[in-house]
């Protein structure tokens, strides 16, 4: 009796990490969705043993995801030593909010060959930066790259602190992927938007359970709209995540790390 109930136990924790690992993203699916909507769209999804996708070295303006590479060089310059007020009072509002100012700063202060230096370590091969942090160009595959592992990256004293930040993105900014998160997950994200105009639309986040991972990037171009353009982020996740388990829809992490949920 104890063995049947430890394998209902296992079947009941889908998809644990074994399970997990058979998982396959419904790439076809993804596709298909992108090829009926407006605008370029290119996406990856990456685990540590494959990497599957479309467009994946396509390159493509930053935008706010820019500011997840902002928050990741500001902590490896600051080391070891504790973040002070002045650096929370930057790293916070340009990651849970997207500030722009913020977010010049933070690139004042590291400046551009640090960034570069970050590209390089990760192993980015068609990252460049921009003077205008902005119109920095990224790809899919670089990106998924970047945040399958997004932690390593972070000095260990500050590796809690980065994932936070990632986690607790204000609610009136977690449309597309922050919308359809599966069941027993934890998604860490960054999005990036063109002022509501529709010339970008992107989102770049880990999905986490146990140990398993997975890294997703989204990147759209010329949407039309702010609107048409986290429909199509919604769309494209709803299909990427497909068979992680079940979708939690609403799904939002306030600032404070509370959740709520609408189902």
């Amino acid at each position: 009796m104890r063995r049947l109930a430890g394998v209902a136990l296992i079947a009941a924790l889908w998809p644990a990490t074994a399970q997990a690992e058979q998982w396959q993203p419904d790439i076809a699916a993804a596709a298909k969705y992108a090829n009926g909507r407006h605008g370029s769209i290119t996406f990856a999804v990456r685990t540590d043993e494959r990497l599957l996708g479309r467009g994946l070295d396509t390159q493509v303006p930053s935008a706010s995801v820019f500011k997840a590479m902002l928050l990741v060089t500001y902590l490896r310059q600051a080391g070891d030593r504790a973040l002070t007020d002045g650096d929370r009072a930057l790293l916070a509002p340009m990651i849970q909010r997207s500030d722009n100012v913020a977010a010049t700063r933070v690139r004042d202060i590291v400046g551009n060959a640090a960034i570069l230096r970050l590209a390089r370590r990760v192993g980015m091969t068609r990252f460049a930066v921009a003077q205008v942090w902005g119109l920095s160009q990224i790809t899919a595959r670089d990106q998924t790259k970047f945040f399958l592992h997004i932690d390593r990256f972070v000095p260990k004293a500050h590796r809690a602190y980065a994932l936070h930040l990632l986690r607790t993105i204000t609610p009136s900014q977690r449309w597309g992927m922050g919308r359809v998160i599966p069941d027993g997950w934890r998604l860490y994200f960054k999005g990036g938007w063109g002022s509501g105009t529709g010339a970008v639309d992107h989102q770049v986040g880990l999905l986490r359970r146990g140990d398993y991972r997975v890294a997703v990037a989204i990147l759209t171009v010329n949407d039309g709209s702010h609107a048409y353009g986290k429909a199509t982020l919604r769309g494209m996740a709803k299909r990427l995540f497909r068979g992680l388990g079940r979708e939690l829809v609403g799904t939002a992490t306030q600032a404070d790390g509370s959740i709520h949920t609408s189902r």
